[in-house]
């Protein structure tokens, strides 16, 4: 509970949408496509061919019209310059934004931009910071009851999303603790978890982040009650973010954050260190 709100996603670290995803996000959306579509018609161009003047495919151009996929700022940027719309269309940019989170998670994300320091520890699927896009859609199409494509796309346009939080000046302390079962789980097939390993690799190497895996082997385990998480934020404020099946939920009482903290701080200690973690995730990449 985080200023009187609780937000809810599923225990894979996935936003639990069963009728959220027609939020007030979706009329910008829709906004942004009519935009779009009515100067790409005035221009005289298919949509095959608007997207190969941008950059993108005629698949991407038609879900972002018809307000089912949230265009990314170069998206916009390229379609103002080609359709000379003298920067109507980029200045959509900031309502976008806002619109590519989904409701249910768009307060987490605005917590995940303001924190300093950030600590998960993941046991079920690789941490939505960490997916790549390819194991994150192959992560979607697990969920029952199944979610539509258009819903899919969506979702995974979030994830990518909150990446950002890895490019962030000053860059932010981010910490991960991972189940090594989790990165022997072969989601979306071999090539997908090959990838998804070697993506780690290089965030791994980062100066401001730290990955650590949790051996399966371990007799002494302080996250067995399941995925954590916990964001310091700019203000001085801590507050965790605690999962389990179907909900979730973001706690700022105090003595709730302290026992998280100190769960995470003995699930680290438990781990192997960043150095032995990524020599492992290396081992099981060629393993792969």
């Amino acid at each position: 509970m985080v200023d009187g709100k609780d937000y809810t996603t599923d225990g894979a670290d996935g936003p639990d949408w069963d009728s959220g995803l027609e939020d007030d996000a979706s009329g910008v959306m829709k906004t942004v496509g009519r935009q779009i579509k009515a100067w790409r018609e005035a221009a005289s161009l298919t949509q095959a061919e608007f997207g190969a003047a941008i950059g993108y495919g005629e698949e991407m151009v038609s879900k972002v019209e018809r307000g089912v996929r949230v265009p990314k700022p170069a998206f916009l940027d390229n379609a103002d310059r080609v359709l000379d719309a003298g920067g109507k269309l980029s200045a959509m940019k900031p309502d976008v934004a806002e619109a590519r989170y989904p409701k249910k998670v768009r307060d987490l994300a605005k917590l995940e931009a303001n924190a300093v320091e950030l600590g998960a520890y993941g046991n079920t699927v690789v941490h939505g910071l960490l997916q790549t896009e390819e194991y994150a859609t192959a992560n979607f199409h697990q969920r029952q009851p199944a979610y539509s494509e258009d819903e899919i796309d969506r979702l995974v346009s979030a994830r990518m999303a909150r990446q950002s939080i890895f490019e962030r000046r000053p860059a932010p302390l981010l910490t991960f603790v991972q189940e090594e079962a989790v990165l022997r789980r072969p989601v979306g097939g071999k090539m997908v978890l090959k990838r998804q390993l070697e993506h780690m690799l290089a965030l791994g190497k980062l100066r401001h982040v730290e990955i650590q895996m949790m051996p399966t082997g371990t007799e002494e385990h302080a996250g067995l009650g399941g995925s954590l998480q916990v964001l310091k934020l700019k203000g001085g404020m801590t507050v965790g973010h605690n999962e389990v099946q179907l909900t979730s939920r973001l706690i700022s009482d105090p003595k709730e954050v302290q026992v998280l903290e100190m769960r995470y701080g003995m699930i680290r200690a438990q781990a192997l260190t960043p150095r032995q973690s990524l020599a492992l995730i290396e081992k099981l990449r060629g393993d792969t």
